[in-house]
């Protein structure tokens, strides 16, 4: 029996997740969170914090979007690792998913957040968090020197992180040239063929990006 997941493919956290799933090639079942029925209620019913991604193997629940890929981990070892054996290693490779979840995610959804109650994403309400995000660039930048991925030495669960975190970062507050380590870094991760796969199946709801999705930046 395949894994169900409770998603949508033009959430950053949903991409996250998937991006785990190709990466170690384990099917999975797609219940698509688009506020239709039943799916809704089925959701609301099964997790009433209402956030996605969600996934449920059998009797098992798992959300947020790297429990779901520590839980691949754990599940299919054998397959593609996300998670170095070495706990050490791992532990970097956490701390950077951390990174791209809370530096680069968190202030771009604050900017998101701003024009969806009415504001602007140039307003001065929304000068902290873009502040945050050139700090977020400038760490980034200087540990992406000389490496192809943020921990380690092969993709893993901070790169399913990156991804998407800096794809609409850079839609949000774009990346500046200066930063030469992270447009090459996020040029990297677009073109993994896992992500790709999960950022192709966002385009068709590209319209929903409440600051309009960019040309050329994908």
């Amino acid at each position: 029996m395949t894994l169900i997941v409770y998603l949508h493919p033009f959430s950053s956290y949903s991409q996250k997740a998937i991006t785990a799933f190709y990466e170690k090639e384990v099917p999975f079942t797609v219940k698509l969170l688009d506020n239709s029925e039943p799916v809704a209620s089925e959701f609301a019913a099964l997790w009433p914090v209402k956030k996605f991604p969600v996934a449920v193997d059998e009797d098992r629940l798992i959300f947020e979007a790297t429990g779901i890929i520590e839980y691949l981990e754990a599940r299919y070892p054998g397959a593609a690792r996300l998670i170095p054996q070495d706990p050490l290693e791992a532990a970097e490779v956490r701390m950077w998913d951390r990174f791209f979840d809370n530096y680069i995610a968190a202030p771009q959804q604050q900017i998101v957040y701003a024009v969806l109650k009415g504001g602007s994403a140039d307003s001065e309400a929304c000068v902290p968090w873009r502040r945050e995000l050139e700090t977020a660039y400038a760490v980034l930048e200087k540990r992406m020197a000389g490496r192809e991925w943020a921990a380690g030495e092969s993709f893993s669960l901070a790169d399913c992180a990156a991804a998407p975190m800096l794809l609409y970062a850079d839609w949000t507050h774009p990346i500046d040239p200066a930063f030469k380590e992270v447009r090459a870094y996020r040029t990297r991760l677009l073109a993994r063929p896992s992500y790709a796969r999960a950022l192709d199946e966002a385009r068709p709801y590209r319209h929903l990006f409440p600051l309009g999705a960019p040309e050329g930046r994908d």
